[in-house]
């Protein structure tokens, strides 16, 4: 390694990813127990080291920089490792007991949170998981989950929301579905074949018409707010449906359908309350979550 190349101090790189995190200065003096003015010159410090801007500074507000864009990713797995330094040289990760609840779709829940819960139950064997496995956008303002995991970034300013990454939706069906009816085409030929839904109501037909596809009630006979029940209705010959690529090492008995359909977006986001800043075992799960399921979603 070369070490003349690590030009920086720890406390700088800590003001910096605080101050975007937090979204100012002020809140990242708060959450770091310091004075602004400190905060402040760290940064500077850290923008003369590096030889870069990291934030456009305006009268009343700040934005980070193209710059500090490229290096928040590196600088947030730098953060993580060394609360686990931390953690792990006290002996504190051992110690931390307690009560935390994590809400994600039924899906995600199903098939990639159990193993992250094999490597918290290493890290804090004395911790309480509880997994709300549900569609619905559960309130963590109103601490019905202490973390969740959202496809929409909360507007909330009192929660604190990370970016995993980004999936893509597509369409898919089963082979012998397809071998029945044909594989389409054209949007006219994918039109006139049977969906699986996961709502009901105008929204999923406003959804499928700005993709190009000329849907009506009739198309959608069999509908399903459970992820994994919604998946087995496609498996099993019911119509087409959307399924985001992470999910298809699951389900690789899944067809692609129209691939001139174009991929549909799907970030993913980890959204926590500001408890964050001050509970051990938040930070814990929140950063354990954040490490083993980031690889999942990165673009």
């Amino acid at each position: 390694m070369n070490w003349q190349s690590v030009a920086f101090d720890w406390n700088q790189i800590r003001a910096f990813l605080a101050t975007v995190e937090e979204g100012s200065f002020s809140a990242a003096a708060r959450a770091l127990g310091q004075t602004q003015p400190t905060l402040s010159r760290q940064i500077t410090a850290l923008e003369e080291d590096l030889g870069i801007t990291l934030f456009e500074r305006g009268r009343r507000s700040m934005r980070p920089t193209g710059a500090a864009l490229e290096l928040i990713d590196h600088v947030r797995a730098m953060g993580e490792a060394a609360q686990r330094v931390s953690l792990t040289a006290s002996g504190q990760a051992q110690s931390v007991e307690g009560f935390v609840s994590i809400t994600s779709t039924d899906i995600v829940a199903t098939h990639l949170l159990p193993p992250v819960l094999e490597r918290l139950r290493a890290l804090a064997p004395k911790l309480q998981i509880e997994i709300i496995a549900s569609n619905t956008v559960h309130d963590l303002t109103k601490r019905e989950a202490d973390i969740a995991i959202r496809h929409g970034r909360p507007e909330q300013p009192d929660l604190i929301a990370r970016l995993l990454g980004e999936t893509t939706a597509g369409l898919y069906g089963a082979p012998s579905y397809l071998d029945r009816v044909g594989r389409p085409q054209t949007a006219e030929d994918v039109s006139r074949l049977d969906f699986v839904g996961f709502e009901r109501g105008p929204r999923i037909l406003e959804f499928v018409r700005d993709l190009g596809l000329d849907l009506t009630p009739e198309n959608f006979r069999v509908t399903s707010q459970s992820g994994p029940a919604y998946i087995a209705l496609i498996q099993r010959g019911f119509g087409l449906g959307f399924v985001t690529r992470d999910m298809l090492a699951f389900y690789p008995d899944l067809e692609p359908v129209y691939p001139a359909l174009p991929p549909i977006p799907v970030p993913v986001w980890l959204v926590t309350h500001r408890e964050l800043n001050t509970s051990r075992k938040i930070r814990l799960v929140f950063d354990t979550l954040a490490e083993e399921l980031k690889a999942r979603w990165a673009s």
